[in-house]
């Protein structure tokens, strides 16, 4: 059985990977985003969380979340990074920290 949230996350992954959702684009707020997909605000955010350990999105603080990178070829396997690759996400600088 696949949870919700991993169904989700998957999903999002393919329109990530198909350039639906390209790089640099905002993410809707996960309110929003539970409501576009018939889930809870707790699925949404753990969805999210899992694109973002993922390395596909990036939460910027006050800002929302980006989509940083497009996925590897394999991203079913736990062995994917997906990684961002560098200069990605304009709206971040590196401040060294």
């Amino acid at each position: 059985m696949t949870y919700l949230y991993d169904q989700m996350a998957d999903h999002m992954t393919e329109r990530i990977a198909s350039g639906d959702l390209a790089v640099n684009t905002m993410l809707p707020a996960e309110g929003p985003l539970a409501r576009q997909y018939g889930v809870s605000l707790g699925t949404a955010r753990r969805a999210t969380n899992i694109l973002r350990e993922r390395g596909l999105v990036m939460k910027l603080r006050s800002k929302g979340t980006y989509v940083v990178a497009r996925p590897e070829a394999d991203t079913g396997g736990d062995d994917a990074t997906g990684e961002p690759e560098p200069g990605h996400l304009a709206l971040v600088q590196d401040d060294g920290s």
